[in-house]
């Protein structure tokens, strides 16, 4: 991923440089700089989507752009550390997945573009969405009606069933939102829930132990960085369970029942055609946060398997079937 050098902060102190004049700088390779709470084995799934991106732009990995990646694998603590060493690096442009880690590159640097990718709402990354000041922008999987519809989608496949499981990744930003957030789209439908907060593999597995115990006939997993890592995990829970469940990204759909949210391959590649924005000189002003629109993904195979008849008018809303 290429774009104009840009120089940053010296020893950390701010640099004084405006964005247009070190996106004048050329020659040599770009690095972009990765700062993500994933782990170098989850990256395979989002990574050639960002490519494919950056690569409209044109560049391309090994040929004019780098990668330098900061994990952070959870420890949080390590977060400013690892912006801070993104900073120092001098990279190009820092690409941030997830709400903590976009906060952190925000406080570590003023001066060098920050493309963050989050699942919430990004009011305190960027004031004006429309056209962001300083230097973040990015892409948003946020939307405060898809609670509801989840629930709406899931009253139309399962009109009889009861009480819902929620299981919520309390790593991700601003968890106690979300959480309120579900509760409400909950009441509007009468579906009562239980709601599980985890932040460990561990209390996964125990979560769906403990909702199968007390009768929740489905499950729905909000999503963030530790079912991201725990991703087959999840799956195999899924199946040893034999219980629904509506997954808020779409490709958590494999051996789920459906998902009803933004695709993270998408996401990841509309930040990647913003970096390359940028590394080409378009200011961060003239790239609007992007927002990421739902998919409806519907695992029929799965369904089969649980005694479950879709409806044809939500089949035919589908955007993808799994058979």
């Amino acid at each position: 991923m290429k774009r104009r050098s840009f120089i940053t902060l010296l020893g950390g102190a701010a640099a004084a440089w405006p964005l247009a004049a070190r996106a004048q700088q050329s020659g040599g390779m770009q690095e972009i700089g990765f700062l993500s709470n994933g782990s170098p084995r989850d990256m395979p799934l989002v990574t050639d989507a960002f490519r494919e991106g950056l690569k409209e732009s044109g560049y391309v990995e090994g040929q004019n752009v780098a990668f330098e990646h900061r994990w952070v694998e959870g420890r949080y603590d390590r977060l400013p550390r690892l912006a801070d060493d993104l900073v120092r690096r001098r990279v190009a442009v820092i690409v941030a997945s997830f709400y903590r880690e976009a906060l952190a590159a925000k406080s570590a640097t003023t001066t060098i573009p920050i493309v963050f990718i989050v699942g919430t709402d990004p009011v305190n990354l960027v004031a004006n969405p429309d056209r962001p000041e300083g230097n973040v922008t990015g892409v948003s999987q946020f939307n405060p009606s898809l609670e509801r519809n989840r629930f709406e989608l899931l009253r139309e496949l399962m009109p009889k069933a009861g009480p819902a499981g929620v299981i919520i990744d309390s790593t991700r930003g601003r968890p106690a939102l979300q959480t309120k957030v579900i509760a409400a789209a909950a009441r509007v439908v009468n579906r009562p829930i239980q709601t599980i907060h985890v932040s460990t593999e561990n209390q996964i597995a125990g979560a769906f132990a403990t909702l199968s115990h007390k009768g929740a006939t489905v499950i729905l997993c909000a999503g963030g960085p530790l079912f991201v890592r725990q991703r087959d995990q999840i799956e195999a829970l899924v199946t040893r369970y034999s219980i629904p469940v509506i997954y808020d990204v779409s490709e958590f759909s494999v051996g789920g029942l459906m998902s009803y949210g933004p695709s993270m391959t998408d996401t990841y590649r509309q930040a990647g055609t913003c970096v390359g924005k940028i590394l080409n000189g378009t200011k961060i002003s003239e790239l609007p946060v992007i927002q990421m629109k739902p998919k409806l993904v519907i695992n029929l195979k799965t369904a089969k398997a649980l005694g479950l008849e879709v409806p044809p008018t939500l089949l035919a809303r589908a955007d993808e079937v799994i058979e």
